[in-house]
Parts: structure tokens; C-alpha cells; sequence
């Protein structure tokens, strides 16, 4: 997957993931979050056995939402 796919990819799991937890950042934020957010949920999703990011697709999308909510919930703990 090229730089462009994984700006895109990152920018739309992020705000996903912005909205389901009731955060509001901007475009950056979106797009660092996502990534992250990537790697965090491939890691889980490799770890329970089932298929991680494959190119850019709805799975690859879930995936990296769900990483991205886990890492905004790990930094909502860690503010309060």
C-alpha cells in the first residue's frame, strides 16, 4: 500500500474512530491516530488469529478503526 493509501486510510479511520469516542481533533490528528491506530489493531487482530490490514478495503478499515478507538480510549485514561 503506497504513502497516499495510508494518509487516506489513516485520515478516515481517524475520524471514525474521533467520532465514536466523542473526541474532536483536527485532519492531522485524524491522520496520526488512524496510523497508529493501524498498527495497534493489527497487532490485536493478529493476536486473536484473524486477518489484519490486507490493502485498503472495509476489513482493513475496521481494523484500523478499532486500533485508533483503542488508542484514544488508552489516552482518555491516561489525561484523567
Amino acid at each position: 500500500m503506497g504513502v497516499i493509501a495510508w494518509l487516506v486510510l489513516g485520515a478516515l479511520s481517524g475520524w471514525i474512530a474521533n467520532r465514536l469516542m466523542n473526541s474532536r481533533t483536527g485532519l492531522i490528528d485524524n491522520i496520526i491516530t488512524g496510523i497508529i491506530g493501524s498498527f495497534i489493531g493489527g497487532f490485536v487482530f493478529n493476536f486473536f488469529g484473524a486477518e489484519t490490514i490486507t490493502g485498503f478495503n472495509l476489513h482493513s478499515i475496521f481494523v484500523s478503526v478499532v486500533g485508533a478507538c483503542i488508542l484514544l480510549w488508552i489516552i482518555n485514561q491516561i489525561r484523567r
